[in-house]
């Protein structure tokens, strides 16, 4: 087989050279990761990435086994992929296959498909930046929260920093509510743009 180069790709063309950033918005339940993706996409006026498994569990009505591990897993990377393809500069991602796997070893004692672990591994450094939620906001009650104790959903924020900590991958936490969170944001994505 011959591979054809045309003289735009020799040269370098403006589409070959375009390179889209990937921003995860991650940390426990109930610290404002889905409106602060879609707020910074608003603000860029680009895609975001929906967490995948908010619409499984409503078509599931609330029940998910470890069988469906890998299901959601493979929707996450679906949403990801589809928000790659309409985006312009960057895409914002409302949590990654870490957390999948963070979840499955907390919710299902770590029973989830190998290459599931596997790929969110391989996956991990490729991203641009991490905004880690801190856990300061007011706790909003909905049918999917899981760590409803003050002290358990603490715990969970805590492991899911740990999540990136071991793995050695650098991250911005954002605080504070409304604008207050959003401006954090914005300025953590300005200053990947910087680098």
């Amino acid at each position: 087989m011959v591979a054809v180069v045309s003289r735009d790709d020799r040269r370098g063309s403006r589409e070959a050279r375009r390179v889209i950033k990937r921003v995860i918005l991650t940390g426990t339940e109930s610290t404002g990761k889905s409106a602060l993706a879609a707020a910074l996409a608003a603000h860029y006026g680009e895609r975001w990435a929906q967490e995948y498994v908010r619409g499984f569990w409503e078509r599931r009505e609330g029940v998910i086994t470890s069988w469906d591990l890998a299901t959601i897993a493979r929707g996450q990377l679906a949403n990801e992929e589809e928000a790659m393809q309409k985006a312009k500069r960057v895409v914002f991602c409302d949590t990654n296959l870490l957390s999948n796997v963070l979840w499955a070893d907390e919710l299902y004692d770590g029973k989830i498909a190998s290459w599931v672990r596997e790929e969110a591994e391989v996956r991990a450094a490729g991203y641009a930046l991490y905004l880690y939620c801190e856990p300061d906001l007011p706790w909003e009650e909905d049918t999917q929260r899981v760590f409803r104790d003050r002290e358990a959903w603490l715990a969970s924020a805590e492991r899911c920093r740990k999540m990136l900590d071991t793995r050695g991958l650098a991250y911005v936490s954002v605080r504070g509510k409304g604008e207050e969170r959003v401006a954090m944001g914005i300025a953590a994505v300005e200053r990947m743009w910087a680098e």
